[in-house]
């Protein structure tokens, strides 16, 4: 496939993007063949780094980019949508 996907969010949870919130989503993005960024604001966070995604600084009503390098890693893509419009599980 090796076509870059992207989809937009919003994170609900009241905390916003947080140390847990973000450990979650570097174990998902790990699983990935190809590259996972974060993006809100104009600046992109390697997806597997929970320091590259707390610098984000991401508060509850955030709009953030989730990509993925390759289309290959669509169910990653959507597995991180959907932790994300879940709240973390939190």
């Amino acid at each position: 496939m090796n076509q870059q996907m992207s989809k937009t969010v919003v994170i609900v949870n009241e905390l916003g993007l947080h140390a847990r919130s973000a450990a979650k989503i570097a174990r998902l993005a790990q699983q990935a063949t190809s590259d996972v960024w974060l993006e809100f604001d104009g600046e992109q966070a390697d997806a597997t780094s929970i320091i590259d995604l707390l610098s984000l600084g991401c508060a509850q009503g955030t709009t953030v980019t989730v990509t993925v390098q390759d289309g290959q890693d669509i169910n990653i893509l959507d597995a991180l949508v959907d932790l994300i419009q879940n709240g973390f599980g939190e």
